[in-house]
């Protein structure tokens, strides 16, 4: 075409423009209606002692997860999914770092610890953060707040914490819910605090004139060890002393829908953008209090009826995201912070009521232990728009999520970045696709695995409270234990005498992994 004069070369002009327009707003409006064109949202359900076989779906007797079981149904059930210690603060800080807790000396935490993720390290949410994600946590947190200098003062801002890693909104516990101090922090702020009835804990000696479990044993809902009768809130010791802070104080039975609905409402409010939700459990915890409305749910009293309470959670969250039409575009995952605790500082009956069910499944050890309950955990992928449903048996671990989720929101880490952390998305997403060969696995010791091999390092500690208090078995030994799974999944027989050629091979193996800095 020719166009003859200034005219006719302004009004072509003119409505190349406007068609540039129409087809930029067409685009625009196809690329926010169409779920397909948003980069995938991603909710982590991380569940607390949760043991391998605690879900129906997995075995468990005398109590049914339909929710949980739901995902498992609709996505990858996984048989050999490792959380990356047997503790809690070290698994948390190893998922949101991609890092091993070992490199940081990560141990469980007090309450009124510091935060043991500092600001300048790359983590999980910021990561995401590049790309325009909208990030949450919510649920406990168990590691640490402030910078080890001041003390927290917990009437004011309680900075650094979790926003200041990568969050752009947090509601949490600030530790566990067997700690003080018992309130809720939404960001920096403790809710509902009195500035009359100022808020002080203490680790050390009693403070304020509450009653302790120690002293008032009567007052006492559920009886506790030394450790965890210290200051009463809502009829249940706590580990710690706490002074004030009444109006603030938290009811453990709220926690299944205070939670619940925090996290729905993030969702909502961040629908229209990709977001990535933390959700972290208290359940199944201690102290196991759950609502009225899920009491004799289950044949095991408290701690079954914990589990129901988690499953009818994931169950509302899972609605939400359907309701609002996200399902299909969101990655869940579905796991455990560590193996399973029946007895972890109260008496609420769960060793007496548990009938034939087996929460460690086949496995031996649980919470604590250098043995495979110690770390091998249930873990489901939900994602129907990328996944198939199906069961996987390939060495899977939560070390892997950092570098696995970078590849699918399409981020380049840097050579000093998660440095643990290795792209396993294809294994992730796809029960035929190949896991991991060889792993550490992290507990008061440390143990590789490799295929089908188990090696655990010698160790010297003395871990008589595991033995003893929780009657789970340490895995802890003055001599080096190798144990061939696919022969002896229960680790019952161990052949480092008769392979010690094997053993010295995955020592050094182990040692190769401790020692490597880079990715």
């Amino acid at each position: 075409m020719i166009l003859k004069n200034r005219k006719s070369i302004t009004l072509f002009a003119a409505t190349a423009v406007a068609l540039s327009l129409t087809a930029c707003s067409y685009l625009q409006e196809k690329t926010t209606m169409t779920p397909s064109a948003k980069k995938p949202n991603v909710v982590v359900f991380y569940v607390d002692d949760l043991g391998y076989g605690d879900l129906s779906s997995y075995g468990a007797k005398g109590v049914k997860t339909p929710n949980v079981d739901a995902l498992a149904a609709n996505g990858i059930r996984f048989t050999d999914a490792h959380s990356s210690s047997a503790t809690c603060t070290p698994s948390r800080y190893s998922l949101l770092t991609g890092e091993y807790a070992f490199r940081n000396n990560a141990a469980v935490l007090k309450g009124d610890a510091a935060m043991i993720i500092k600001p300048n390290k790359p983590t999980l949410p910021k990561m995401l953060k590049k790309v325009g994600y909208k990030t949450a946590v919510v649920g406990k947190w168990h590691l640490g707040l402030g910078d080890g200098i001041t003390p927290i003062d917990w009437n004011k801002a309680i900075k650094p914490g979790p926003l200041e890693i990568g969050f752009d909104y947090s509601f949490l516990l600030p530790a566990t819910g067997d700690r003080v101090p018992t309130v809720y922090l939404e960001n920096h702020h403790v809710i509902n605090l009195d500035k009359s009835d100022p808020l002080y804990i203490n680790y050390d000696k009693k403070i304020g004139d509450r009653p302790t479990g120690y002293e008032n044993p009567e007052l006492e809902r559920q009886s506790a060890d030394h450790q965890h009768n210290k200051t009463l809130i809502n009829g249940i010791g706590r580990i710690g002393w706490m002074q004030g802070g009444k109006s603030a104080e938290w009811k453990d039975e709220d926690f299944y829908t205070v939670f619940t609905n925090k996290a729905n409402e993030f969702i909502e409010q961040n629908q229209a953008d990709p977001f990535f939700l933390f959700f972290s459990f208290h359940d199944i915890h201690v102290p196991r209090l759950p609502h009225d409305k899920f009491k004799g749910q289950s044949e095991m009293g408290v701690r079954g009826d914990a589990i129901v309470q988690m499953d009818w959670i994931t169950g509302q969250v899972t609605k939400q995201l359907e309701k609002l039409g996200l399902l299909d575009n969101t990655l869940i995952i579905f796991t455990s912070d560590n193996g399973p605790v029946l007895n972890d500082g109260y008496d609420d009956q769960a060793e007496e009521l548990l009938g034939d069910h087996k929460p460690a499944g086949i496995y031996r050890g649980g919470k604590y232990s250098a043995f495979e309950a110690g770390t091998r955990v249930p873990t489901i992928v939900h994602f129907p728009a990328k996944v198939e449903p199906g069961v996987s048996d390939e060495l899977v671990s939560q070390i892997d999520v950092y570098a696995s989720i970078a590849e699918l929101v399409g981020v380049k880490l840097d050579d000093r970045e998660a440095v643990d952390s290795q792209n396993y998305l294809s294994a992730l997403t796809d029960a035929s696709a190949k896991g991991r060969s060889v792993l550490i696995e992290e507990s008061y010791t440390l143990s590789i695995r490799d295929g089908d091999w188990k090696y655990i390092r010698p160790s010297n500690k003395k871990a008589e409270w595991v033995t003893n208090d929780k009657k789970i078995e340490s895995g802890l030994a003055p001599v080096p234990q190798l144990y061939n799974l696919a022969a002896d999944p229960s680790e019952l027989t161990n052949l480092a005498a008769k392979n010690p050629q094997k053993s010295a091979q995955m020592d050094a193996q182990l040692q190769a992994l401790i020692n490597k800095q880079t990715r």
